[in-house]
């Protein structure tokens, strides 16, 4: 899917849509990609002269990118999450870099 198909199912806009494009396997697999531009408003003040893309962001990238698993659910709702636990992040993530997102579903509450 790229960013249109994304916007029948996320209710997210710019600036806040943060998945460009992703793949549904056949294990229902999501596959997902944010490419970081260097143009995005949350980089204009974290940091001057070293840019990096801060965890809440790329906490909300795997956010969009896990309700695209539940996609034909999504239509006409809003998902909200009440936490995320235990989250590290190895490296920082700068304007040039692509964000990949790689999530399943293991448990859906409606």
């Amino acid at each position: 899917m790229n960013r249109d198909e994304i916007k029948q199912y996320l209710p997210h806009r710019e600036p806040m849509l943060l998945v460009d494009e992703m793949n549904l396997d056949e294990n229902h697999v999501c596959h997902s990609k944010y490419h970081v531009t260097g143009e995005e408003f949350f980089l204009q003040g974290h940091f001057p002269g070293e840019p990096v893309v801060p965890g809440v962001i790329l906490c909300e990238i795997m956010a969009q990118s896990c309700a695209l698993l539940m996609k034909d659910d999504l239509i006409g709702k809003l998902t909200f999450y009440t936490g995320i636990d235990k989250v590290r992040f190895k490296n920082s993530v700068k304007p040039g870099d692509t964000a990949e997102v790689e999530a399943t579903l293991t448990r859906n509450k409606q």
